[in-house]
């Protein structure tokens, strides 16, 4: 099991124990399995934003270590979800909030983009949904902007390269648990 970054923050600490903290060198962004600890329960999604690292739980300790970016600041949003819907190549809409503050960029797609090569979206996404509020407009998803992994650009979503994100979407079942965990690096 190579382990070839750091894992900084509480959150990180607190899910994958000291033992994670291990020598700084950037991922070369392919997916990694790495040794978590043992009373993580398998199959959830994490997203540690101070690291931009992804992991799907698995049994006996381990997880698959995934790159992505996140949203910028103070458009990341930490808490707990399920997986309420998966999409293939799935269409794209800006919501309100996105037009209001960058028209530029996004009124043009108010009526919606169809899924595709071109679409934000990407090749997968995974529909992030909370008890009693339905939809988030949160995903995990594909991206058609693969610089933009490893750095805090989206809208609030996670991003993954779409050969990886295709890979995960493969993995994770619906009503799969997702912890968006805070940031604690300025």
């Amino acid at each position: 099991m190579q382990r070839r970054h750091l894992l900084a923050g509480s959150a990180a600490l607190a899910l994958f124990g000291r033992q994670a903290v291990a020598q700084s060198i950037r991922p070369d962004f392919l997916p990694v399995e790495v040794r978590i600890r043992d009373d993580v329960p398998p199959n959830e999604l994490h997203v540690v934003p101070d690291t931009f690292m992804l992991y799907w739980t698995m049994l006996g300790g381990r997880a698959m270590r995934y790159m992505v970016g996140i949203g910028r600041p103070g458009l990341y949003e930490s808490g707990q979800f399920y997986v309420g819907a998966k999409k293939e190549w799935p269409s794209w809409t800006p919501t309100r909030e996105m037009i209001e503050r960058d028209p530029d960029s996004y009124k043009q797609f108010e009526e919606g983009m169809p899924g595709g090569p071109d679409n934000p979206l990407g090749a997968r996404a995974l529909y992030l949904f909370e008890p009693g509020r339905g939809d988030t407009f949160l995903r995990i998803h594909g991206t058609n902007a693969p610089s933009t992994i490893g750095t805090a650009v989206s809208n609030g979503c996670a991003r993954l390269v779409n050969d990886q994100m295709i890979e995960l979407y493969n993995r994770v079942p619906l009503d799969s648990r997702v912890i968006l965990h805070p940031k604690t690096l300025l």
